[in-house]
């Protein structure tokens, strides 16, 4: 009985994106199953909708694989201190699994990107919590034992793996912020196949 992990993430500038896909390398390192998805921008035009299918990049992201996952990892570029729009807007239509308890029991964890090094970068990963922990999830983060949070000058916290990537986006992620994202891909794995099989 192999662990779904589900990553769900929304990317402006790539840099939150890239780090969904060392998060999924992390867990499949684990022996994890993983769906890599994203969210549609949200318009403030209300009469403009997304195409069903993006023209690039991974799929959005439905209910029923949200309801399928044995594990889940949620990311977002920073918002003044909060996730993106797209991201909430897709989380506010959670309701029915909720209800039911569809997430309840399951591990979850929350990255970030921002464009400066004091952008907010916990304030957001907090605020990506709340619902999970609402949907009765089992928040996880990065413990101590990983020492690059010790040491990196760039991104990384105990809430989450986070990333500094520049006023213009164009800091590439360093070893840290990689060896980070991957650990927490490979924790939540781990978590979700203890408690699939329990």
């Amino acid at each position: 009985m192999t662990a779904n992990v589900l990553i769900i993430y929304y990317s402006s500038g790539g840099a939150t994106k890239q780090m969904a896909r060392l998060i999924a390398r992390g867990a499949e390192s684990a022996g994890a199953n993983v769906t890599l998805r994203t969210v549609p921008r949200v318009s403030a035009n209300s009469e403009q909708v997304e195409s069903d299918v993006p023209s690039t990049g991974d799929p959005y992201v439905t209910l029923k694989e949200l309801k399928q996952c044995d594990g889940l990892c949620l990311g977002s570029p920073t918002r003044f201190g909060n996730m993106a729009t797209p991201l909430k807007y897709f989380l506010e239509q959670t309701s029915e699994q909720w209800l039911a308890g569809s997430l309840a029991g399951k591990p979850a964890s929350v990255f970030t990107s921002t464009s400066s090094l004091h952008g907010g970068q916990e304030a957001t990963l907090l605020s990506m919590m709340i619902p999970l922990l609402h949907h009765g999830m089992l928040v996880s983060g990065l413990p101590y034992s990983e020492t690059d949070l010790l040491h990196t000058a760039t991104g990384g916290t105990p809430y989450g793996a986070s990333h500094f990537a520049g006023s213009n986006n164009d800091r590439p992620l360093s070893d840290e912020e990689k060896r980070l994202c991957k650990a927490q891909g490979e924790r939540i794995a781990r978590l979700a196949q203890q408690l699939k099989t329990h």
